[in-house]
């Protein structure tokens, strides 16, 4: 089992903050190796939450995040920034790249964060390279973001996200900023990459075709997964 989501509870301080407002209510959640999940459920219901307690980018009030039969709601702060990098891939609505940079300066970006010597340096960029030619984007890869489709953009933040080869992918609504037959692609992709790499990927999105295509489906309810397919 790669991720175990064990009765998470997480709560906020209201507009007024006069009391706390629950947005996880006794979460439990698997996931394997390789398996694919969508989310879904109206803005606000605690989607994007989720994925950053899964994320190490937020902790959980109560319960346990288990990764790897590791609690990372337990590590220190090092020990978090640490496992974001080396085993979550981030892919959000708006792609996030640089405009200053490239195409191959933006999907070698996560590599900087971690030491590595010359022979690791050069292993990054010829990954980089094979990805950037397996979306598509080889024409494009000494070019800036700002000259980019948005589709060409959110492809450049997918292999970005693959770059550090992790274990687990989350995909806060990756298609929602683009048109269907964009947002049809993006999806193809992840899930040709996903089969490719043996990748984990967790999906939020509003769009029931889109989660379909996923493994398995769950709603988000009153800050519980409630599973649809």
């Amino acid at each position: 089992m790669l991720l175990k989501l064990q009765h998470i509870t997480k709560s906020y301080n209201s507009i007024e903050k006069v009391e706390r407002k629950p947005v996880l209510n006794d979460l439990s959640l698997e996931l394997e190796q390789g398996e694919t999940i969508a989310i879904l459920g109206p803005s606000g219901s605690g989607k994007s939450t989720l994925l950053n307690i899964i994320g190490a980018l937020d902790k959980p009030d109560s319960g346990n995040v288990i990764f790897n039969d590791n609690k990372i709601n337990e590590f220190s702060d090092n020990q978090l920034t640490s496992f974001r990098n080396k085993e979550i891939g981030f892919i959000f609505q708006s792609h996030h790249l640089l405009p200053q940079c490239t195409v191959m300066e933006n999907v070698l970006i996560p590599t900087l964060t971690i030491k590595k010597d010359k022979n690791c340096q050069n292993e990054c960029r010829t990954k980089a390279m094979e990805l950037i030619q397996q979306v598509g984007l080889w024409d494009h890869k000494d070019k800036f973001p700002g000259t980019l489709s948005g589709g060409e953009c959110q492809r450049v933040a997918v292999i970005r996200a693959l770059i550090n080869n992790p274990r687990l992918l989350l995909a806060d609504e990756p298609t929602g900023s683009l048109d269907r037959a964009n947002a049809q692609a993006i999806t193809e992709l992840l899930l040709k990459l996903n089969e490719e790499f043996n990748t984990s990927l967790i999906m939020v999105t509003h769009a029931e075709a889109i989660g379909k295509q996923l493994e398995k489906n769950y709603q988000l309810v009153d800050g519980k997964l409630e599973k649809i397919k």
